[in-house]
């Protein structure tokens, strides 16, 4: 079925409905995972270009991604971890095609029109965007006694 899932990770309590999602996923289909995180901070966006060191939310950054990545290995499964800096929706799709992935499976918030106008829906550039299948899974906000709603676009 799925050979590599990329996993776009925001570094927050979102995340937990994904992870265990994919925890599953992986298992079942003998997939490798990439899991992702895009930082946005000003410094992220621009570290390449001005050469600049990596800042203290990259850092608290790449090592929640090293945590989370200890934790699926640990299970057994094979896990690669990117940081990238810039639009999030753009460097996921990128990081999809060069990581040569075949799934996306990422948590949304669950946000509903006026929130989705004033904060803007990753997970709704992203299914937009891509030419590989997009795995959504409506994340809690700290709250694991609710399962993971999930739809596939």
């Amino acid at each position: 079925m799925y050979k590599r899932i990329l996993v776009p990770l925001e570094h927050s309590a979102y995340d937990v409905a994904i992870v265990e999602h994919v925890r599953m996923l992986a298992n079942a289909c003998g997939a490798s995972l990439v899991l992702m995180h895009v930082a946005d901070g000003w410094a992220a966006r621009n570290v390449k270009q001005l050469n600049l060191r990596e800042s203290e939310e990259m850092r608290l950054d790449r090592e929640y991604l090293e945590l989370t990545c200890a934790s699926l290995e640990a299970d057994g499964l094979q896990v690669e971890c990117l940081l990238a800096g810039g639009e999030p929706s753009k460097e996921i799709t990128d990081a999809a095609a060069r990581e040569h992935c075949d799934l996306i499976a990422m948590s949304t918030h669950g946000h509903r029109f006026i929130k989705d106008m004033l904060y803007g829906s990753v997970a709704n550039e992203v299914r937009h965007q891509s030419r590989i299948p997009v795995l959504l899974v409506r994340g809690e906000r700290g709250d694991r006694k609710s399962g993971p709603q999930v739809a596939v676009s």
